[in-house]
């Protein structure tokens, strides 16, 4: 449980701020650079981070560099709380992310190898509902402690009810989180054979690939950089130079990673040789994809081409989090019995009610309000309830528990790295049909359009899953 609080204060912390940025503006003068960057700031710092973050749990202890990343969080918190200005507080949000970028990979490779059987398909559903129930919490908790306006303090409460928090999970963690690295397991699956070994190679296999660590955040930085500024900036020239770049890093990168596999590398390349994990790792990326692309053009669609206001749409949100919560928690119910036929069903169950929006929208045009959206607004949330818990619990099943955290930090990465494409693609799937008009039937046509290219990541996503078990945890893998 207190792995799950530290991952439900990652996903609170980038949900919550959303509805306290017009206050945050107010307050510190703050320009729209400065806000949007509040938001990329930190998603960029988590993104460029999570692997080296599960590389250092694998070498140095994952219940350790979990609560090292919970003090950074933590004293980061403090800082945005205390914050004055917009530049202090953006680099306190940084450094929140580079908090994060430590702390969440120690919760999926902690699950994994402390769990099993039909343990650690429970575990992972928890997972799964903890993520939906963030996902409902955050915004609700940002809108309600900047309106309560304790002692004076606007919004900077949604920062410094971190602080108990993390000091809770610190000082939990540290009785009740099992310790485990790369080594220990090891020792339990070869003990006397490794032994000799490591002794003779523990120079080498405790040191971090410095040399890999920059080049993983660099390749990441120059790729995610351009996918996040560039409809901002209307896609200039050096976006794209960046992109480019980006993608030769990320070659040299691969091809370092390759030389250095017998000498503790950043990325166990042996782990894209597993079909599950790859297949699972793939889902991931259509899943972060889908969700930069419907939820940013939805809210859109919500205030402009239903001229909702704020409040309603964020009850609209509330409506898919509550579905995708029900559907979480089905998942955690089944105890993984039926393998890869649950997020698969769970794809399906989104992409039918995803075309059944689509038609509603159609047909109702200005008339559809949100009594009549409810049904398939729930179960589209439902269907994605279904996917997050049980696409984590079967793509790391196979991995080796030494590389338990550098696969979960790759896995983190694919989220992050599928939302900042998605957001990048609504400039080619909405924004260019809008051309940033509030016109209401631009905006409600674009989004109809959106729905295509969404349900044909949700199909996408669920042909993948394919390369997953049919029972879970390997039992009948193909």
């Amino acid at each position: 449980m207190v792995l799950l609080v530290a991952e439900l204060m990652d996903i609170l912390d980038q949900s919550v701020v959303l509805t306290a940025l017009p206050a945050i503006q107010g307050s510190t003068g703050a320009g729209p650079a400065a806000v949007q960057w509040l938001t990329a700031g930190y998603s960029l710092m988590v993104a460029v981070g999570l692997i080296t973050g599960g590389r250092l749990g694998d070498l140095h202890g994952r219940r350790r560099i979990l609560l090292v990343g919970t003090i950074v969080f933590t004293v980061a918190s403090l800082l945005c709380g205390l914050a004055t200005g917009p530049g202090v507080l953006i680099a306190a949000r940084v450094l929140q992310g580079a908090g994060v970028a430590l702390m969440i990979p120690q919760v999926l490779a902690t699950l994994h190898v402390t769990f099993d059987g039909e343990n650690r398909s429970k575990a992972f559903g928890l997972y799964g509902a903890v993520l939906s129930l963030a996902n409902v919490l955050g915004p609700v908790l940002g809108g309600l402690l900047t309106e309560a306006d304790l002692l004076g303090l606007s919004w900077r409460p949604i920062f410094l009810i971190n602080v108990p928090v993390g000091l809770a999970v610190i000082i939990l963690g540290r009785r009740f989180i099992p310790e485990s690295t790369a080594h220990r397991t090891a020792d339990r699956t070869a003990h006397k054979a490794a032994q000799t070994t490591r002794h003779k190679t523990a120079h080498k296999t405790d040191r971090l690939d410095l040399s890999g660590m920059a080049l993983s955040a660099l390749a990441i930085v120059l790729i995610l950089f351009p996918l996040t500024e560039g409809h901002t900036h209307h896609w200039p020239l050096w976006c794209f130079a960046m992109l480019a770049a980006g993608l030769l890093v990320l070659g040299v990168f691969l091809r370092h990673q390759q030389h250095k596999q017998d000498r503790a590398p950043l990325v166990t390349l042996s782990l894209f040789r597993d079909r599950q994990f790859s297949g699972g790792l793939s889902a991931q990326l259509m899943l972060g994809l889908l969700c930069g692309l419907f939820f940013m053009t939805w809210t859109l669609y919500l205030q402009r081409g239903l001229g909702m206001s704020p409040f309603h749409a964020a009850l609209a949100f509330v409506l898919l989090a509550l579905g995708e919560l029900a559907g979480a928690t089905t998942a955690a119910k089944s105890a993984g019995r039926f393998g890869r036929r649950l997020p698969q069903a769970g794809a399906l169950i989104a992409l039918s009610s995803m075309a059944a929006y689509g038609l509603e929208i159609s047909s109702r045009q200005t008339d559809l309000t949100l009594l009549t959206m409810t049904a398939p607004v729930v179960l589209i949330g439902f269907g994605l309830g279904m996917v997050g818990g049980p696409l984590a619990d079967m793509a790391l099943a196979e991995v080796r528990h030494e590389n338990a955290g550098s696969a979960s930090g790759l896995f983190n990465t694919a989220m992050h790295l599928g939302i900042a494409l998605g957001t990048a693609l609504t400039a080619l799937a909405f924004f260019t049909a809008t051309n940033g008009s509030p016109d209401g039937a631009l905006n409600r046509d674009a989004f109809t359009s959106v729905l295509w290219w969404v349900g044909g990541a949700l199909a996408l996503m669920w042909a993948l899953m394919f390369c997953l078990p049919k029972q879970a945890n390997g039992q009948g893998q193909e």
